[in-house]
């Protein structure tokens, strides 16, 4: 019983595992406080449910803190989305996520991972190039105006093989 209480309110550092539908309420939540337009409970369920989706979450006690989620084609994936939550941001945990996750797309055989990432969001930037990602397009105002203002998508990739 000690064991259980000491699981369910630890604090300490959040423990990286692979997600599944059962965590598509709790990833939802977290998707929707860390961008403009968050994805509903029942989309991040018929996502997780897909089996060429990856992903992995980070979970402190009972409360997640982060995840990444990705979708395969044959040797190439994408990667969907990266999320962590507000309180965890700083110590590391995106980076963390990132290498598991590269290291298990890696496993199942991609060869190349692509994402999308706005061009103003310079911590994001800052965690794919030190991960080896480099620029391979542009998309001009591809997100919606925030305050007016739209912003740029860059299409970044990295090789895994």
């Amino acid at each position: 019983m000690n064991r259980l209480f000491a699981k369910l309110f630890d604090r300490g550092e959040p423990k990286l595992s692979e997600a599944s539908a059962r965590d598509a309420g709790a990833i939802a939540a977290l998707h929707s406080a860390s961008f403009r337009r968050g994805w509903s409970e029942q989309e991040v369920e018929a996502l997780l449910l897909e089996r060429n989706v990856l992903a992995h979450r980070a979970v402190a006690g009972a409360t997640l803190r982060g995840f990444i989620m990705s979708r395969r084609a044959v040797d190439e994936a994408e990667i969907l989305s990266v999320a962590v939550a507000r309180a965890a941001q700083g110590r590391g945990l995106a980076r963390r996520l990132l290498m598991l996750h590269l290291g298990r797309l890696a496993g199942l055989g991609v060869r190349t991972v692509f994402l999308e990432v706005d061009a103003s969001n310079a911590p994001a930037l800052g965690l794919y190039r030190r991960a080896g990602f480099r620029e391979v397009a542009r998309r001009p105002n591809y997100y919606a105006p925030d305050a007016g203002v739209s912003a740029d998508a860059l299409v970044l990739r990295r090789d895994l093989a």
